[in-house]
């Protein structure tokens, strides 16, 4: 664990304010779920409550088919990482941040196909380092339960002339739904 040197109290309804420089860093927006943590030395552990990472071993059983089936990756994220992948290294995207594409499909809400990531408007900005984007198709989905949006399910291809339609489109899009409804059980 890393001491960051701040200190608050807890007010007279016992809460305490986490710095905004930690909730910037760690991505932690207003209103969001924190799971609270205490160890056998007294500590308190916050940590940022994932309610997709309760399904992470359904969510990896469901992504193992779903590449097995298609030949593509795919991928399970939250709202922070990758937490289910298969048809690639899995260390390569396991615990990885999730990319602004994603980001703007959670915030949108709809599905997105993406068969020209040089060209389409969800990927103008990525790739903070110049590197051209190592996917040549891809259809991301926003999981949705209750309202919320709590992750996107992704099949890509890093293979050159691969392009995503409706079949693939439709397969992310019922894999969210499966999700989001797993969720709200």
């Amino acid at each position: 664990m890393k001491a960051t040197g701040i200190v608050r109290r807890i007010d007279d309804l016992g809460r305490v304010v986490i710095p905004k420089e930690i909730r910037r860093t760690m991505r932690i927006r207003e209103g969001e779920p924190l799971e609270i943590f205490v160890d056998r030395e007294g500590e308190v552990i916050l940590k940022k409550y994932s309610p997709i990472g309760e399904l992470g071993e359904f969510a990896q059983e469901y992504v193992d088919v779903l590449a097995e089936s298609t030949g593509h990756i795919a991928c399970v994220l939250d709202r922070d990482v990758a937490i289910a992948v298969a048809g690639a290294p899995k260390k390569e995207y396991l615990e990885k941040p999730i990319s602004p594409v994603a980001e703007r499909v959670m915030k949108e809400r709809k599905a997105v196909v993406i068969n020209d990531p040089k060209t389409h408007p969800f990927c103008e900005g990525c790739g903070d380092d110049d590197r051209d984007c190592k996917f040549s198709s891809a259809v991301l989905a926003p999981i949705i339960a209750e309202g919320d949006p709590l992750g996107v399910v992704i099949l890509t291809s890093t293979k050159p002339g691969v392009n995503m339609g409706d079949l693939e489109t439709k397969l992310v899009t019922t894999a969210a739904g499966f999700l989001a409804r797993q969720m709200e059980q």
